[in-house]
């Protein structure tokens, strides 16, 4: 067994202590894989099957050299924000971490509905008004607690809001901490993360971030759940983004014609341009909408 490292907490918006045991086994070892369920440019999530007990997991294996860099450190901080979300039901579960010379396999709990991407982007009919309140509620209730540790996701979209059962019975799980920050008084973040169509203008500026970065993102995705559609997705990417900057809201009649008003006015309020306009996820949790 390794023993992770510690140094100067949040001194980079990142954590550095874990508690988890750090298992130097090859994973494999220890899991039957079934199927390669996502993958991004430094990490594959993989279904399987622990041999011992039969149940089934997500291991998500992460390269720990990117641009010639050692990431050792983001993958720590990733696994600290895990210890902390297995305190809520609405965030995903770190089961056992493995480590190689090569890469660090996180072995997580396993949403068996997949993806929220799927349910509303290019699909005939997206969430109702009803199943999007009930989701939207979990995932401001699931953020709320993020927050209230100081912690930031930076990458909210529907491809890291998974559902626990098919179709749109099961309750949300929150995944992807790999971008997450941790907001402390005596530091200021300033970084270009996220997902284009879902980034906060502040982001794009350049500006301080803040938990109220995250409720612009999920104005964006609640906007998708009701709609299937991206309010500020461009024809390319520098027009989502330029999009995304000047903030401009539409709520087309083809879209909103038969949605409640309630909805397009939470939207509004977490979609404010000014960070310091928006509601945060309390307040959106207490809006007459949800």
């Amino acid at each position: 067994l390794s023993m992770p490292f510690s140094s100067n907490p949040r001194r980079s918006g990142s954590l550095t202590d874990i508690r988890t045991r750090i298992i130097t086994e090859p994973w494999q070892n220890f899991f039957n894989i079934e199927d390669t369920i996502g993958r991004g440019k430094f990490a594959v999530v993989k279904k399987c099957v622990e041999k011992s007990s039969g149940r089934r997991f997500a291991a998500k294996c992460i390269r720990k050299r990117r641009h010639c860099r050692d990431c050792t450190p983001d993958i720590f901080h990733e696994i600290a924000v895990l210890e902390i979300s297995t305190h809520h039901p609405h965030l995903i579960n770190l089961y056992k971490v493995y480590e190689t010379t090569t890469e660090v396999t996180l072995i997580l709990e396993y949403a068996a509905g997949g993806e929220i991407f799927d349910h509303c982007i290019g699909v005939k009919d997206p969430f109702n008004e009803t199943t999007t309140r009930r989701l939207l509620q979990q995932i401001l209730e699931a953020v709320d607690f993020l927050h209230s540790n100081n912690i930031v996701h930076l990458d909210l979209k529907p491809q890291n809001i998974l559902l626990t059962e098919g179709g749109v019975d099961g309750d949300i799980k929150l995944v992807d901490f790999g971008l997450s920050k941790i907001l402390a008084q005596e530091i200021e973040i300033r970084e270009i993360l996220g997902t284009p169509d879902y980034v906060a203008p502040e982001v794009l500026n350049f500006e301080p971030i803040s938990t109220l970065t995250d409720i612009w993102s999920l104005g964006v995705v609640c906007y998708v759940m009701l709609t299937g559609v991206s309010p500020f997705l461009g024809d390319n990417k520098n027009e989502t983004l330029m999009n995304v900057t000047t903030g401009v809201l539409d709520f087309p009649d083809d879209l909103f014609k038969s949605k409640n008003a309630a909805c397009k006015d939470l939207m509004t309020k977490m979609l404010q341009r000014d960070p310091s306009m928006r509601i945060n996820a309390r307040e959106c949790l207490q809006h007459p909408w949800l």
